[in-house]
């Protein structure tokens, strides 16, 4: 499948491309030069006056928060920021979604390494209300929210209700932490800039390769004293790296290049999800999924009542022989013979026009027998 995609003309869901090491080294050293002068030096343990020091400070710039350290991964960073609330709030206990990344794709590192618990404010697939926010049966320290809501169908609440269930935590004496990992997106469905966002909370994760197309690494954002005291359990969870400059040009080369583009992603979303659903309903396909119909950010779910295997066949089959890509891997998440895959839009998809998109998907049910 890698080979296939890798081998077409047009692929329309991006994220997180498979590249060569020639071919991404080369992508480096064209970005690079614009992204950071490059007769420095490297960094060395991750330095103030290096490069990615430089990174920490242009993330806290465009986020609005005092600082920001960058991390190795969004898991080593989103550990630290609730081990941090548990000693500061002296609650060991965090309110989360079952659906969110720290649950679902983290091995329960909040518990097993932390020594945390979490307790579910609802199981509904969506954010919590302020209304569950103030009736949760138990205390808790720290309120963790993941924007977009991934595993859910990359789904946001109103900014009107994502506001009122941050005061309820407030009212509850808790702090607020964001999984920001894909916060870059929220700003077209918020209709707010990032720094009004992030200032709802008291601490914000946001990674780079994520939506930013870096290689690797994520940034703790918040307060000076809360960044600097993350600085020190960074080192303890393992995360001070002798060198991480190719991370860190990949990330500043993202947020000039991918970030001033995501709200035009996020409008081509929408089109492409349209259109997917038109052409899905034409061709009598008995059930079908887009979800959310419209999406929330530049990323959605598309369900058919097909097995995996045989979707990803035909969508091997598809780009060999036509060189067009258009979904990536299907899984069953769910149901037996019920498959999903995410449709990410980025710069891979910005040339297509409607009609390529209408008789790509023709020829992709052609190939189930549609």
């Amino acid at each position: 499948m890698l080979a296939a995609r890798h081998g077409a003309e047009r692929v329309l869901a991006g994220g997180s491309p498979g590249r060569t090491l020639r071919e991404q080294l080369a992508r480096l050293v064209a970005d690079a030069p614009a992204a950071y002068d490059l007769a420095d030096w490297t960094d060395i343990y991750g330095n103030d006056d290096s490069v990615v020091g430089e990174l920490e400070r242009r993330t806290a710039d465009v986020l609005g928060t005092e600082a920001a350290a960058f991390f190795p991964t969004g898991t080593m960073a989103q550990q630290v920021a609730l081990r941090c609330w548990a000693g500061r709030t002296g609650s060991t206990t965090v309110a989360g979604h079952p659906l969110s990344h720290m649950e679902v794709h983290e091995r329960d590192a909040y518990a097993v390494v932390s020594g945390l618990r979490m307790v579910h404010p609802t199981s509904e697939p969506r954010l919590p209300t302020a209304a569950e926010i103030s009736g949760l049966q138990e205390p808790f320290g720290t309120l963790a929210l993941e924007l977009p809501l991934r595993d859910a169908g990359f789904v946001l609440p109103e900014w009107a209700e994502l506001t009122a269930t941050v005061e309820a935590a407030r009212e509850r004496d808790a702090v607020v932490h964001f999984d920001g990992a894909r916060l870059w997106e929220c700003t077209s469905h918020f209709g707010r800039p990032l720094p009004e966002i992030a200032a709802l909370a008291d601490s914000v994760y946001v990674s780079y390769y994520k939506s930013l197309d870096g290689i690797s690494g994520a940034a703790l954002a918040g307060s000076e004293d809360f960044v600097e005291e993350a600085r020190a359990w960074r080192h303890r969870y393992g995360g001070q790296l002798f060198q991480q400059w190719p991370a860190a040009l990949a990330a500043l080369a993202g947020l000039e290049r991918e970030l001033p583009r995501l709200p035009e992603y996020v409008a081509r979303a929408k089109a492409v999800a349209r259109i997917l659903g038109d052409g899905l309903a034409e061709a009598g396909v008995p059930w079908f999924r887009v979800h959310p119909r419209v999406p929330h950010t530049h990323q959605f779910q598309l369900w058919l009542p097909h097995p995996a295997a045989e979707l990803n066949e035909a969508g091997i089959r598809q780009a060999e022989e036509t060189r067009t890509a258009l979904f990536r891997t299907w899984s069953e998440p769910g149901l037996a013979g019920l498959a999903m895959t995410e449709v990410t839009i980025d710069s891979s998809a910005t040339e297509w026009t409607p009609e390529d998109l209408r008789t790509a998907l023709a020829d992709f049910l052609r190939r189930l027998g549609r």
